[in-house]
C-alpha cells in the first residue's frame, strides 16, 4: 500500500473550515486534519504545499475531450461569433493551406446564420475551388460549398437519406445545409478523414486542456472503436494526465453487429496497462437532434414550422430494443435527449430495460435534458435516471434567442433546463460541458448554474 501526505497549505473540503494535512492511501482519502500526520508513522512520500491549496478536482459527465483536441489543430472557429468574421477565418485558412484539397471547418456558431441554415454560395465566393465543409459547435449539421456537393455527388435529385435531411430551397435543389447523421453521411468517403497522427496530437491538446481546468476525469460521449485506441495507447505512454470513460455510439441501423465489438472493447479497456486511466464501460445514443436545427423530437410541432415535431433518430421500440440488449450486457446507458419528445423515448427505453433485465446499479443517463414535459419529470427519481446538464447553456445567449425561442415559443421556452425541479423531486444531477460544443471550464457552466445568466 502507498501513502502520501500532502501537508502545509490550506485542505479545502468544501465540508467545513478549511484544513491542514490530508493522508491518501493506495488513491484515497483516508484522514483529513489533526488525524492525517499521525494516520501512519512513516509515508511513502510528504507533499509540502507551502501554503498553496488543495481542493477537489473536476468531473466533466459529458465531453468529447478527442474531438475538441483535433478541432484545435484544424480551421477552428470558436470565438467568433459573427458570419463575416466565419468566411474571412476560411479565406485566411484557405490562403494559408494551399496544400488542402479538401476545407474542414469545425465549431462555427448556429446562431450566425438565419434559422441556423448557411447556403453553398456563400462559401462560394471565398474559396470556390475546392471542396469545403464546415461543422457548427452542435456537430448536427454540415454546411457545404458548391464544389463539395459535386464532389459526393449531390443535386436536386439526390434522395433524402434516412436519418437525416437535406435542406432544399422550394425548386428542390439544396441550399448546402444538411443535418443529422444521414445528412452529414452523404459525404462518407469524399471528405477527409481525421488520420491517427493528428488524433494522437490531438490527444496531447484535450489532456493539456482539461488538466488547466483541473479537471481530472470525464465521460468522452462519442468514441469509436478505433479511437479507443488512440486513448489506450495514450495511457501506456504516459499522455493521459485525466481519466477517460469511453462511451461507445450505437447506431439505429448496426447496433446489433457492434455488440460484440463493444464487449471486446470494454474488455481491451480494463487491461493492467491501462484500467487506470481508461475504461469503456457505457453505450452512448442520440435519441433525436438539436432544437437550433429543427431537428430535436418534440411532442407537439415546433412553433415555426406547424409541418414539423423534429427528427427523431430511432424508433421508440428500437431504442427501448437497443438499451434493453446493452443494458443486459451490463453497459451503463447515456442518451442524448434534447426535445420532449426524445426525453419521453429516453425514460421509456430505460424503463423497458429496468423491467426486463431486473433491478441493478445500473446509473442510466439522459444527457442535455434540455426540454421535459411536467409529466416526465418525476420519473427521473423513480426510474433512477441522472439528469445530466451542460449548465451553461441554460441562460438568454444569441442561440436561444435567434433559434431556440422562436423555434419553440415562449410557453415551451419557460421549461427547458428544470435543474432544480428534478433534483427537488429527488432525481440525480450531473454536470457537463459537452466540449468543444461549450467552453470546457467547469466555472463557466456553475456560474450560469447559479444565475442563470
Amino acid at each position: 500500500m502507498s501513502s502520501t501526505l500532502f501537508r502545509g497549505g490550506p485542505i479545502i473540503t468544501f465540508g467545513g473550515p478549511p484544513a491542514d494535512a490530508v493522508a491518501v492511501a493506495d488513491g484515497r482519502i483516508v484522514a483529513v486534519g489533526d488525524g492525517a500526520e499521525t494516520w501512519a508513522t512513516t509515508f511513502d512520500r510528504i507533499v509540502e504545499l507551502e501554503g498553496r491549496p488543495l481542493l477537489p478536482a473536476f468531473r466533466d459527465g459529458h465531453a468529447h475531450p478527442l474531438h475538441a483536441g483535433t478541432n484545435r489543430l484544424e480551421l477552428d472557429f470558436t470565438g467568433i461569433t459573427t458570419l463575416d468574421g466565419t468566411l474571412e477565418a476560411l479565406r485566411r485558412w484557405s490562403e494559408q493551406h494551399p496544400e488542402e484539397e479538401w476545407l474542414v471547418g469545425r465549431c462555427y456558431d448556429p446562431s450566425i446564420l438565419p434559422n441556423a441554415f448557411g447556403r453553398a454560395e456563400w462559401l462560394d465566393a471565398v474559396c470556390p475551388d475546392r471542396p469545403v465543409t464546415l461543422f457548427p459547435t452542435d456537430n448536427h449539421a454540415l454546411w457545404a460549398n458548391s464544389a463539395a456537393m459535386r464532389a459526393a455527388g449531390i443535386d436536386h435529385l439526390t434522395a433524402e437519406p434516412p436519418l437525416g435531411e437535406i435542406v432544399r430551397d422550394a425548386d428542390g435543389r439544396p441550399v448546402g445545409m444538411f443535418l443529422e447523421f444521414g445528412g452529414i453521411g452523404l459525404f462518407d468517403g469524399v471528405m477527409p478523414e481525421i488520420d491517427r497522427d493528428m488524433q494522437d496530437r490531438g490527444l496531447v491538446e484535450a489532456m493539456r486542456a482539461l488538466s488547466a481546468e483541473g479537471i481530472v476525469w470525464a465521460q468522452d460521449a462519442s468514441v469509436r472503436l478505433d479511437e479507443l485506441d488512440v486513448y489506450l495507447d495514450g495511457a501506456r505512454a504516459g499522455i493521459a494526465t485525466c481519466r477517460i470513460n469511453a462511451a461507445f455510439r450505437a447506431d439505429p441501423q448496426e447496433w446489433v453487429r457492434q455488440r460484440d465489438g463493444f464487449v471486446e472493447g470494454r474488455r481491451r479497456s480494463a487491461e493492467p496497462d491501462t484500467a487506470r486511466l481508461v475504461s469503456a464501460n457505457t453505450i452512448k445514443f442520440f435519441a433525436d437532434g438539436v432544437i437550433e436545427a429543427g431537428t430535436g423530437f418534440l411532442l407537439e410541432p415546433y412553433a415555426d414550422a406547424p409541418h414539423s415535431c423534429g427528427l427523431p433518430n430511432w424508433s421508440s421500440e428500437g431504442l427501448a430494443e437497443a438499451v434493453r440488449a446493452f443494458d443486459a450486457d451490463g453497459f451503463q446507458i447515456h442518451i442524448h435527449a434534447i426535445g420532449d419528445a426524445g426525453v419521453r423515448m429516453a425514460l421509456d427505453a430505460v424503463e423497458h430495460a429496468t423491467r426486463e433485465n431486473g433491478p441493478r446499479d445500473r446509473r442510466p443517463v439522459i444527457a442535455h435534458t434540455q426540454l421535459v414535459h411536467p409529466d416526465d419529470r418525476p420519473r427521473f427519481a423513480g426510474l433512477g435516471v441522472i439528469a445530466n446538464f451542460e449548465p451553461l447553456w441554460a441562460c438568454w445567449d444569441d442561440a436561444m434567442l435567434d433559434l431556440t425561442l422562436p423555434r419553440l415559443g415562449p410557453q415551451r421556452s419557460a421549461l427547458q433546463y428544470p435543474i432544480a425541479t428534478l433534483a427537488a423531486g429527488g432525481g440525480r444531477i450531473s454536470f457537463g460541458s459537452d466540449w468543444p460544443v461549450s467552453s470546457h471550464r467547469p466555472l463557466d457552466g456553475l456560474a450560469v448554474a447559479v444565475t442563470r445568466q
